[in-house]
């Protein structure tokens, strides 16, 4: 059992939720409402929804630096190790996908790890916007490039001319 609801008015703009019982299974940035994960309104989704949708609130007015909400992460075991890995990335900090590959001790697979990072359903939340290039520079991001610029510089990070973190 799913619900899911979207919250059209965040400073990321729309985003969609959608929980089950054991707990968020997505964050996705809400371009349609084609395709995006439905639900059913079970009680225990709902209540996981209302905490997310109050933390999420927290976080765009930078009174919230982590989430403490149940994840329900459905994907490969590599992609869960990926994502469980992006978690720990603290709030305002980066890391490259090569540091992310030495985490999880798998250092040849930074494609690996970029492709996992690019198929994370609890986006934010799950923050793969924290995996910039080994350059310093922003890479690929599902809600577009200047989503993730945005989400960086609301933790504090900024940026150079050339789309480079400012040291």
């Amino acid at each position: 059992m799913i619900s899911s609801t979207t919250l059209d008015d965040t400073p990321a703009g729309p985003l969609h939720l959608a929980a089950g019982a054991q707990g968020l299974t997505h964050l996705l940035f809400a371009t349609s409402h084609e395709d995006l994960p439905q639900g059913d309104g079970s009680k225990a989704a709902e209540a996981i929804l209302r905490r997310t949708t109050q933390q999420l609130a927290e976080y765009f007015k930078g009174h919230r630096r982590g989430f403490d909400l149940p994840l329900d992460l459905k994907g490969t075991e590599f992609q869960v190790l990926v994502w469980r890995a992006l978690e720990e990335i603290p709030f305002g900090e980066t890391c490259s996908y090569g540091q992310i590959a030495e985490r999880i001790s798998r250092p040849k697979a930074v494609r690996a790890v970029g492709a996992a990072n690019g198929a994370n359903p609890i986006s934010i939340i799950v923050p793969c916007h924290r995996v910039i290039g080994s350059d310093g520079r922003l890479t690929g991001y599902g809600g577009g490039l200047p989503r993730k610029k945005r989400l960086l510089c609301h933790e504090g990070l900024a940026f150079d001319d050339g789309g480079r973190l400012a040291l």
